[in-house]
């Protein structure tokens, strides 16, 4: 397995992040632990999940999984919070009111007295950033969070936050959480340049867009059962534009020049794009899994970014996968 630095911290990650979205979800809790067990068996120690996911209950699979096998220590722990999570006016965003009870509550699920990366699930619209900023800066002074991160932040709202913690002295972020995947290219305009120039890692969602780049979807308006499309209702669908069918048929035509499958070769493009730290892997099934695991040490050749550049080129989108977030406004026309 190869480890990367966690940002400029000197912490190092594997360079395939196991994700637990699915995890006491579509995905049951034993093969959550399952999972999560095997990774760690092949070397992955580092682990991403949020307080939102299945209303708690990726937390709770975790929390389960790390306290069994006692490997707690071993992992670089990840989770965040923002969204909505209960019924009251305070039960979401990024206030030190909501995030103070959120931490409390994910320590809990996740049976441990320390989050390695906490991070804020989305900018907040209206909520200064050194109000939320301060929370984190005395959770960490409590021993409760050892280093803070965003997702899916623009650019610009990473840098105010990184001016807003030189300014008044409070703990920066370390990481940037955004979507990165072949068919939305967008972050690499302003946000992977960012994130070189004041070392922050970039921990990439969706690599394989959802399924697209795995060759789950042949048309744009059949959603196979079980699939995310079925799932997760219009967010999702309207992701699946038929420009990105049409780059997951050729990928798909290129993983099997190479030998690999389709999904394989869409991760390894996310895993050894420069500035990327370690990309999210979400698996649904143990099969999933072992199919991203085969590509945890390969390399991608110089010959082949450009054939990918041509398919889509650097900083453009053929799919829209910022569409979970209110600040960007352009759409990606199909």
């Amino acid at each position: 397995m190869e480890y990367r630095p966690l940002g400029r911290t000197g912490v190092m990650v594997s360079s395939l992040c196991l994700g637990a979205m699915n995890f006491g979800g579509v995905t049951p809790a034993d093969e959550g632990i399952a999972m999560i067990n095997r990774a760690i068996d092949a070397g992955i120690n580092f682990i991403d999940t949020a307080n939102v996911y299945n209303a708690g209950e990726s937390e709770n699979v975790v929390g389960q999984a790390l306290k069994q096998n006692g490997k707690r220590d071993d992992i670089v722990l990840a989770t965040k919070v923002f969204s909505v999570v209960g019924p009251g006016p305070n039960d979401r965003d990024a206030s030190r009111y909501h995030i103070i009870k959120a931490c409390e509550d994910s320590l809990r699920r996740l049976q441990t007295d320390h989050i390695d990366l906490y991070q804020l699930h989305r900018p907040s619209a209206f909520i200064p950033q050194d109000e939320t900023l301060r929370a984190f800066d005395d959770l960490m002074r409590a021993g409760k969070v050892r280093y803070i991160g965003s997702s899916t932040f623009p650019a610009w709202k990473v840098m105010e936050a990184l001016a807003t913690s030189q300014q008044q002295n409070l703990v920066r972020y370390i990481s940037e959480q955004p979507p990165y995947n072949l068919v939305d290219r967008r972050i690499e305009n302003e946000l992977v340049p960012l994130c070189q120039q004041y070392g922050l890692a970039i921990l990439p969602w969706s690599p394989l867009a959802g399924g697209i780049l795995a060759g789950r979807y042949s048309d744009r308006n059949a959603y196979p059962e079980g699939s995310r499309a079925e799932r997760m209702g219009s967010t999702f669908r309207d992701r699946i534009t038929q420009k990105a069918l049409d780059v997951a048929q050729k990928m798909g035509d290129l993983a099997q020049e190479r030998g690999m499958t389709v999904s394989q070769l869409a991760l390894l493009w996310c895993k050894e794009q420069p500035g990327i730290t370690s990309p999210i892997i979400g698996p649904r099934t143990m099969d999933h899994f072992e199919d991203a695991l085969e590509i945890a040490e390969t390399k991608l050749s110089n010959e082949d970014r450009a054939i990918f550049d041509d398919l889509v080129h650097p900083g453009t989108a053929v799919a829209d996968f910022h569409n979970s977030n209110d600040w960007m406004k352009a759409r990606v026309l199909d």
